[in-house]
């Protein structure tokens, strides 16, 4: 080709690429879309209660979270606790420890993180994050700096939505597991409530107990089936303190739960109702060791009974506060024969019971539940001096700030006044509750429930002098085994 034809050739095309530029084709006319806007999601209603602890908002999450929160801008640190009910006692017949396995694995991989990556990656964003479970609720708490609490939160959603129960750390849990087993068989409290359980609630929830074979019988598919169980929106209480506003943590929150279930069904568990005990009757618990430890229980009240606050201010005198308390001051401090006691209230929702314990040696354990028994009559002969319901009542009231000097600390405050359906005022009127007790409301309840009679005594370990006239022994380490 030479340069003229190309030149002719080029020029045609430019010809033909200005007619087209010069007789451009028609233009469709333009349509208009009109673009609704998405709607405002609605506000979160928020109910501030300004107490003299705390500020605390009351809120639930679109996602149905019911959320109580303190706002704390001076320290950049978000706790959180939740708690579903239901616990322990819904684990099926023969899988006693399955409540235990969901709660042992909810932080031991979830998504694509295996067990390391996933302790890896908390250590990263400086959290913490693990769950537990007790007779009646199953409960996860978290901590987090506010800088990386979007990134930890979504951490934990992942979690319970999509938690992996890898075997290899359920092996490790099911060892554990049988090593706490046969250790336990030499633990004087666990042998002392196994021979309480099997005494006073055999047929209980309470009273089932892991074995070799329910613990072998456990499987990461049957605990990814519990915790669908256990953890479910319609029961989930929320507690947090913070950093953090209530338009800041709904959308965290609601993120966390977003992959639970809406709701289960779990079995439900019946009220322990204390059989009449034969007075004077301890049961002995043959453990070889230098001492023994004797526990003693007897019935109690509801957390909501009106003699509920007139125990707890008597309990302080009785045996909860520490050298202050009677039995202390009479079996540690004068007779010499054990280096504590302690008493105190489980005020339950399905069993309430008074209890205390202490260790002596073998050969002064007769001496030691006579001063006890003893102690526990002159409550019922003669009552409290105005002198100890003064020091009981100054020392409740004036160290209960201290239950509010940390965001966890105040987190797991709340959490509790909400699982005993306590009111949220309750934080404000418990001092004033206390101060209300008067003598004739302590005299007439120790008469009430401290009445030697009516307790079960237990002494595990070799005692000595308990087998006199006054005592009739038993040696129940076979019957409590079975």
């Amino acid at each position: 080709m030479n340069y003229a034809t190309l030149a002719v050739g080029l020029l045609a095309a430019t010809s033909l690429t200005a007619c087209a530029n010069l007789n451009p084709p028609p233009v469709e006319p333009e349509t208009v879309v009109e673009m609704v806007a998405a709607p405002e999601p609605a506000p979160l209603e928020v109910t501030v209660h300004s107490g003299d602890f705390a500020e605390i908002q009351q809120f639930t999450t679109p996602g149905g979270a019911s959320v109580w929160l303190v706002s704390e801008p001076s320290i950049p640190i978000l706790s959180l606790q939740m708690a579903w009910k239901g616990g322990e006692a819904a684990d099926p017949d023969g899988l006693e420890g399955l409540g235990d396995a969901v709660a042992y694995n909810m932080n031991e991989g979830a998504g694509d993180l295996d067990s390391l990556a996933f302790q890896t990656r908390m250590e990263e964003l400086n959290m913490s994050f693990g769950c537990e479970v007790s007779g009646d609720w199953t409960s996860c708490s978290a901590s987090m700096l506010t800088d990386n609490d979007e990134d930890a939160m979504s951490l934990i959603a992942t979690a319970f939505a999509d938690p992996r129960f890898d075997e290899g750390p359920f092996e490790r849990f099911r060892r554990e597991q049988q090593v706490g087993l046969k250790t336990r068989e030499t633990n004087p409290g666990f042998l002392a409530w196994r021979a309480q359980s099997q005494a006073l609630y055999p047929d209980h929830p309470y009273a089932r107990m892991k074995t070799e074979e329910s613990v072998a019988a456990l499987t990461p598919e049957l605990a990814k089936e519990q915790m669908r169980k256990l953890m479910v929106k319609d029961r989930l209480l929320v507690t947090a303190v913070g950093a953090v506003t209530p338009e800041e943590l709904t959308p965290m929150i609601d993120e966390v739960i977003a992959g639970l279930p809406d709701t289960s069904e779990l079995p439900e568990t019946a009220d322990i109702v204390l059989p009449e005990l034969e007075p004077a009757d301890p049961i002995v618990v043959d453990l070889p060791q230098p001492q023994t430890l004797v526990q003693f229980t007897g019935p109690a009240m509801k957390r909501d009974d009106p003699d509920f606050f007139t125990a707890y201010v008597l309990n302080y005198t009785y045996g909860g506060g520490g050298f202050e308390s009677r039995l202390m001051q009479t079996l540690r401090v004068e007779q010499g024969l054990t280096y504590g006691i302690y008493t105190g209230i489980n005020a339950g929702e399905h069993i309430q019971t008074w209890t205390g314990s202490g260790q002596t040696k073998n050969e002064s354990a007769g001496d030691f539940i006579k001063g006890i028994k003893i102690e526990m009559q002159d409550f019922v002969d003669n009552g409290v001096t105005e002198e100890e319901l003064a020091d009981a009542k100054a020392y409740l009231t004036g160290s209960y700030p201290l239950g509010f000097d940390s965001n966890a600390k105040i987190a797991g405050q709340m959490m509790g006044v909400r699982q005993d359906e306590l009111g949220i005022g309750y934080f404000d009127s418990r001092n004033d509750m206390v101060r209300a007790v008067t003598l004739e409301d302590v005299d007439r309840v120790a008469k009430e429930y401290l009445d030697p009679s009516s307790y079960l005594f237990i002494a595990v370990g070799q005692p000595e002098g308990i087998t006199d006239e006054e005592f009739e022994t038993e040696d129940a380490s076979v019957e409590a085994a079975e």
